[in-house]
């Protein structure tokens, strides 16, 4: 039991998402509201508020988990019963809990949103929850082989929950064009882990690392199959951080999914992989060769941070639907997180930058998806920016809530969002010294922040300063305890990570991969 102890935080989730697999096959036939029809057909029917509210108790109990294993010391040992597969440290068990965080919101916006909009599938919630399962393991992963299963068990629920909406074709066509491509960008990284295996002799993480620093010493013949290797690492995994130009997939599949798999993917698919990007480039990719600016892999993700940061900030501006405008947005912010990175080649400890970045935007966009959700009902959904228009007015609380988290997502103060961007910029500026271009990388950043507050403002003008025109449509609220309370939860950890940021920041600095 000591030696799995550590590995409690993904346990809880797993063997949560079993017995909720058990309650939703042997559940009780639920009853329409309409007709009181009897639904045996499909037993989890109409029961998506008790499946959402076992679904959150469970991933927070995870979140919990994490919290309790860190205070504990736990994790400042590696359980040999889980290495090199599992690596159970702190940077894990800050993830495992951003996860859970940001899975938990999800479920709970799914919650209220899916009785709404007549999508009340029970299987949602066993996803999401192994979905997690796989993200917490792909954080902690420290082998290729783990690497590769956690990443498959994450997407392969996502792909499902994207075409919940089984009538839609655009669902489908989103959920077909995520598996698609999701399975090249896999095939790419099992090629490239199988090429790095053959040119060192390691599947796990440390071992790889060790040969590739030996091989910069004395190149030999794996030289050339180890380069090839590491771009194709490189490729898988910046598609799953959307990083421009492997973005591709992300506008269509978050527009065309139920919003709170849209959140979901926004936040736990991209935190998880931000994480092992991490752990892969600071741990198997940090000689001083490959972690040069001259002849290693820093420049390329500069390059990545700032397309990704331009690209995406100027097609937001152009979009008329509020959600796909998020969807660029969340693309622009992978931008945003890869200064963080590019500093960390330098100084792996500046890789706290990129924690607190992510556990910043994982409840500012869990947080902004909601309030998207609450703003809408069923046939009166809130989609473009004129649905907005005057909700200001009609609906005080929603269009508050939205207008915070948008204000975190710009960057503003005293917002989660205005430190994430602080450090990770503070970070490059650190470095800056010894490697001018990061000026050049700050710089970008900087005005690209600018450039996407005009559309996160835009929306703040529509609900408060412009009002529905003649015969247009016009978004009704939706009325939910459970989007409701975990907009307040959103809310409540988006300004406590504002007008707190110093104690988040010491424990981000902690869990880094580069912390003594």
């Amino acid at each position: 039991m000591n030696s799995i102890m550590p590995a409690a935080p993904i346990l809880v989730v797993a063997l949560g998402a079993l017995l909720l697999m058990l309650a939703e096959a042997f559940g009780a036939p639920a009853k329409t509201a309409e007709a009181g029809a009897d639904l045996s057909f499909d037993p989890t029917a109409g029961r998506a508020g008790e499946l959402a509210a076992v679904a959150s108790v469970i991933l927070f109990a995870g979140a919990i988990a994490s919290l309790a294993l860190w205070w504990a010391g736990a994790a400042d040992t590696t359980s040999s019963a889980l290495a090199p597969y599992l690596v159970m440290d702190r940077f894990t068990l800050f993830f495992c809990f951003t996860l859970c965080v940001g899975g938990g919101l999800a479920t709970l916006l799914a919650g209220g949103y899916l009785p709404e909009h007549q999508i009340d599938r029970g299987e949602f919630f066993p996803l999401i929850l192994l979905s997690t399962v796989g993200a917490m393991a792909l954080a902690a992963a420290g082998d290729l082989l783990t690497l590769f299963v956690a990443l498959e068990t994450m997407s392969l629920g996502v792909y499902c929950m994207i075409g919940l909406r089984r009538g839609s074709t655009r669902a489908s066509e989103a959920a077909l064009k995520y598996f698609l491509l999701g399975s090249f960008a896999a095939a790419l990284m099992l090629f490239g882990g199988a090429l790095l295996y053959g040119a060192t002799g390691h599947t796990d993480l440390v071992g790889i690392g060790s040969s590739l620093r030996g091989m910069a010493s004395q190149p030999g013949a794996g030289t050339a199959m180890s380069i090839v290797g590491i771009v194709l690492m490189l490729v898988g995994l910046t598609f799953k951080v959307s990083a421009v130009p492997f973005h591709m997939w992300t506008p269509d599949a978050y527009e065309g999914a139920p919003t709170p798999t849209t959140s979901y993917m926004a936040v736990a698919v991209k935190s998880a992989a931000f994480a092992v990007l991490l752990r892969v480039v600071l741990t198997s990719f940090s000689g001083a060769e490959l972690a040069s600016w001259g002849s290693g892999w820093p420049p390329v993700m500069a390059v990545l941070a700032i397309l990704s940061m331009t690209v995406a900030n100027l097609i937001a501006g152009r979009q008329s639907s509020v959600k796909r405008m998020l969807a660029y947005s969340s693309i622009a912010h992978a931008g945003y997180a890869l200064v963080g990175l590019v500093a960390a080649a330098s100084k792996p400890e500046l890789a706290s930058s990129v924690l607190y970045y992510m556990l910043a935007y994982t409840v500012s966009t869990a947080g902004a998806f909601g309030a998207l959700i609450l703003c809408g009902s069923r046939g009166a959904e809130a989609v473009s920016y004129a649905d907005l228009a005057g909700l200001g007015k009609r609906h005080p609380p929603a269009a508050l809530a939205f207008s915070l988290f948008l204000f975190s997502l710009a960057g503003t103060p005293p917002t989660a969002g205005f430190f994430g961007k602080l450090y990770v910029f503070s970070a490059a500026i650190d470095v800056a010294p010894g490697n001018p271009s990061l000026y050049w990388l700050v710089v970008g950043g900087l005005l690209n922040s600018v450039i996407g507050a005009y559309y996160y403002l835009r929306v703040i003008v529509f609900m408060y300063m412009r009002e529905p025109e003649p015969g247009a449509p016009i978004a009704k609220p939706m009325r939910s305890g459970y989007v409701g309370f975990a907009l307040a939860v959103a809310a409540v950890l988006v300004l406590l990570l504002g007008v707190f940021p110093g104690s988040s920041l010491e424990i981000a600095r902690a869990a880094s991969l580069g912390a003594p």
